[in-house]
Formats: structure tokens, C-alpha cells, sequence
């Protein structure tokens, strides 16, 4: 694809009815076309002899932010957060950094405060775990939305009342080439974010 076709597919943000934010698109020739509901799968770790049941969900950019906050409210009132980057990496690594215990409304405040961030950053994410470390919703840089947990039906309730419907033939973005992107500024937004909500020492183990 040479550069001005590159360009030209990279502003194309409409699939029918779904909207992507400016963070990701996908490949040239869309091995993967973008749509909206989710999916229920199970992750397993066999070396941990762990299954967990997942839940993703792909949902169009206009209800995006909101449904991510609706998401985080079963996990209770005191949370742990683990924002992610890939600023200044390559793109198979990431940074995570740990803020044990927040209240989760003000947690919510801080996301609220950095949502342009949070939407259109293709190198920024955010993990939410309960406070009882059994149910974890994440906004990845994909700017998919992922949730694991033992019950997944509260979560499923949140995006049936959206109006995301379940389809377990979903394909992700992620499942086909795909490009990020990011924004001069960004990445200081990034470190206010962090600054905002107190994160400390870098993650080393917080997710399933």
C-alpha cells in the first residue's frame, strides 16, 4: 500500500454502524472489520492449573468511555488500578504501574479527567481489580474492553442494557494486523494520569 492510500485508509473510521476511536485500525485490506458485541471465552493458565472465565467486548467509540465506567461498578467500592503504556517502547512490550487501593468513585473522577487520553491513545490502558482480587475490567490499548471473572453476569447485564449484544463469532481487532496510534502530548498526559491517580511501583504480576 503506498502512502497516500496508507493515509487515506488510516481516516476511515466508520465500519456501518461502528465507530473506532483514533487509537487503532485496522490493517490494510481490514483482515479484521470492525463490529460491535462480545464474546465469552475461558483463560487458562496451565502451568498455574487456573481457568478463568473472560468476557471482551468490542463496542462502537459514541458509548465506549461510559459502558468502561458502567463496567467497573460491580467490583465494589475499593479497587486497585494498573495503567499501562508503551510509550517510547516497541510494540510488544508495555509498562504497568500499580495503585493499590482507591476508592472507586474517585478513581472514576481522575478516568473521567483523561478520557481523550484513555479513547484515542493507542499506547495507554487501564486495568481495574476488585478489591477482593476476583473479577479485573480492562480498557487495553486496543480500546477493547475485557473482563475476568469467576461471574461474569453482572458485567453481562452492564453491556446487555447498552444494547451490546452477545455474539460468540466475534472477531477482534486484535485477531488481524493492526496499527496504534498516538499524538505528540500524549504521552505527558500519560504521566499526569499517573500522577493524578498515585500509582508506584511498576506491576509485575496484577492480571489473570
Amino acid at each position: 500500500m503506498n502512502r497516500e492510500r496508507l493515509t487515506d485508509h488510516l481516516q476511515v473510521d466508520r465500519y456501518g454502524d461502528f465507530l473506532l476511536t483514533d487509537a487503532i485500525r485496522p490493517g490494510a485490506g481490514v483482515p479484521v472489520v470492525p463490529r460491535e458485541g462480545f464474546r465469552l471465552d475461558v483463560y487458562r493458565d496451565d502451568r498455574a492449573g487456573m481457568e478463568v472465565p473472560v468476557l471482551a467486548a468490542a463496542v462502537s467509540r459514541e458509548k465506549l468511555f461510559d459502558l468502561f465506567l458502567s463496567l467497573l461498578d460491580p467490583l465494589g467500592p475499593s479497587v486497585d488500578a494498573v495503567l499501562e503504556t508503551s510509550h517510547n517502547s516497541d510494540s510488544s512490550t508495555h509498562r504497568d504501574l500499580l495503585r493499590e487501593q482507591i476508592d472507586l468513585p474517585v478513581l472514576q473522577s481522575h478516568l473521567c479527567d483523561f478520557e481523550d487520553l484513555l479513547l484515542n491513545d493507542g499506547c495507554t490502558g487501564v486495568a481495574v481489580i476488585s478489591g477482593s482480587g476476583t473479577a479485573e475490567v480492562q480498557f487495553d490499548e486496543h480500546k477493547l474492553l475485557v473482563v475476568y471473572a469467576h461471574d461474569l453476569e453482572p458485567f453481562e447485564e452492564v453491556l446487555r442494557q447498552a444494547g451490546v449484544r452477545r455474539d460468540d463469532g466475534l472477531r477482534l481487532i486484535t485477531e488481524g494486523e493492526h496499527l496504534h496510534s498516538t499524538a505528540p502530548g500524549y504521552q505527558e498526559r500519560f504521566e499526569q494520569l499517573c500522577c493524578r491517580v498515585g500509582v508506584g511501583e511498576t506491576a509485575e504480576s496484577v492480571s489473570w
